[in-house]
């Protein structure tokens, strides 16, 4: 099988490498896409170094198919269409027996902290198995991670139909969450500094703001009649987001944290304070998270097609890392060959 391998800041290797058949509690997937996201990019600009044990095959959002099944594995059979809940807990610290198990303090995610999807197979444990319809292209199937952290965000905000979002960032996860949104009967505003984000925004019928060229709090007061949004959505990273967050958000509204921050940033908890804000921190996503992805995927409610910008083969693998790093594409996804249905 082909594996590409992190082995150092900015060098990915495509490798031949055995393919062992799957353990007893495990199946061997026959990948088919893996996506390219902005974990995947700090890895390979050795930001996580400390973290990812090299050579290393990467890689958390995928789709492929069944190749061989585990001895001690019911319930699958080969050519099943499937995707990975990247998460491995312990079951046993303190967020594990309090029910937070996709949070648990010894998580192994999967693709980061072990092997993960950028090779043409891939053995994992059969519980972390999530199934596909068979309508589903895999292709659009590969979008699922990303798609369940979109819904877990929204559903940690407790949004609810008739609310107004603001979200802070035009990436690939700003952008589902948008769709998520709306499609809870929310309105939404995008905020976006990059003119190409904000066309793709626009091009999927949400309006945006640029924050360089508006007063962006008096942009919302006029949206709200000068309520302020019910619930943003923080999902840039931007240290000015993060400030302006709590400015645009209404009285005992609720401020979503997606994005991950390196380092502290400055918060106004006068006001948070003064408008008795709701701050909330969102991580990755729990099972129910997932299954409503496949559906939301499978019921046309992600537009895919106009979220993936480029599909790169396995062979080509550091060019779909520079494309997105370059800013030049959405979402990256890497054909790992399993499309064979």
């Amino acid at each position: 099988m082909l594996s590409a391998c992190y082995t150092g800041a900015r060098t990915i290797d495509v490798r031949a490498t055995r393919t062992p058949p799957p353990g007893p509690e495990e199946v061997q997937i026959r990948v088919a896409y893996t996506g390219i996201c902005g974990t995947d990019l700090h890895i390979f600009h050795g930001a996580m170094d400390g973290r990812v044990t090299r050579p290393a095959v990467i890689g958390h959002e995928m789709s492929g198919t069944i190749a061989q099944v585990g001895a001690d594995v019911t319930g699958r059979h080969v050519g099943e269409p499937v995707t990975v809940m990247p998460l491995a807990w312990d079951g046993d610290c303190p967020a594990c027996r309090a029910g937070h198990e996709h949070i648990c303090q010894n998580l192994d995610f999967v693709g980061i902290d072990s092997p993960g999807a950028l090779q043409t197979h891939w053995n994992v444990r059969a519980d972390l198995l999530v199934s596909l319809p068979s309508g589903l292209p895999l292709q659009h199937a590969a979008l699922v991670e990303p798609v369940a952290v979109a819904v877990h965000d929204v559903r940690r905000s407790r949004l609810t139909a008739g609310d107004k979002a603001v979200v802070f960032g035009g990436g690939p996860i700003g952008v589902l969450i948008s769709v998520v949104a709306r499609h809870t009967g929310a309105e939404v505003l995008l905020v976006e500094p990059d003119p190409a984000r904000r066309a793709t925004a626009g091009a999927l019928g949400f309006p945006t703001a640029d924050p360089a060229a508006v007063d962006l709090v008096q942009q919302v007061d006029q949206w709200t009649d000068r309520a302020g949004a019910d619930v943003v959505f923080e999902v840039s990273g931007a240290p000015k987001a993060v400030l302006a967050a709590t400015g645009v958000a209404r009285v005992r509204g609720t401020v979503v944290v997606v994005a991950i921050h390196p380092q502290p940033r400055k918060v106004d908890l006068q006001r948070v304070f003064w408008r008795e804000l709701r701050l909330v921190g969102a991580r990755v996503y729990q099972r129910a998270d997932f299954e409503r992805a496949v559906e939301l995927l499978a019921g046309d409610v992600i537009p895919a097609d106009g979220i993936i910008s480029r599909v790169t083969p396995l062979t080509e693998v550091a060019s779909a890392f520079t494309a997105l790093e370059s800013g030049e594409a959405m979402k990256v996804l890497v054909d790992c060959g399993g499309d064979v249905r």
